[in-house]
């Protein structure tokens, strides 16, 4: 969604509240995609904090779903954070916020998705406990046990498993 603003570029000091639905149903961090299943709208606060300058404040609330690090079951993942940027809008400023707000329009979707990047979870598990998958078959082991021999040697113990199987041949 985009939110025009000129009106609170102009005139004093003052305060203006939105509610911005989310235009994205689909969240891509250029590795991975990830689905919206809930999302509520955005509430977002823009004060005047002098000349061309605005203060852009958001609380923002949705889940995703996020395939579990270990099993790649998906997981709903939901994320509440706020947002609090300033941006300066008189020439010769920096445009470090230029892809936020073009012009005098506000990207309300860019505001979330720029933040969402630092408040993604570092690991996704569909529970404590998940036992993942089976290295050999691919198999779901929070199902059941595959069957599998998921035993790994140890490769520090190659060379003498080498001579007991040349002493056996």
């Amino acid at each position: 969604m985009h939110i025009h603003l000129s009106d609170s570029l102009t005139g004093g000091q003052e305060t203006r509240v939105y509610e911005a639905e989310l235009g994205f149903d689909l969240f891509d961090d250029g590795v991975n995609r990830y689905p919206v299943v809930r999302k509520e709208p955005v509430r977002l606060r823009i004060t005047k904090t002098g000349e061309k300058r605005l203060l852009f404040e958001a609380e923002v609330s949705f889940s995703l779903s996020v395939p579990c690090d270990r099993c790649l079951e998906p997981v709903t993942v939901p994320l509440s954070y706020e947002v609090s940027r300033e941006a300066d809008f008189k020439e010769g400023a920096e445009e470090e916020e230029a892809y936020l707000a073009e012009g005098y329009t506000l990207d309300v979707d860019a505001l979330v998705r720029d933040e969402l990047f630092m408040h993604m979870p570092a690991k996704v598990l569909c529970r404590e406990d998940c036992k993942g998958i089976c290295n050999r078959c691919g198999a779901n082991l929070n199902q059941g046990d595959c069957g599998c021999d998921r035993t790994e040697p140890d490769p520090r113990m190659a060379a003498i498993r080498d001579i007991f199987r040349d002493a056996n041949q």
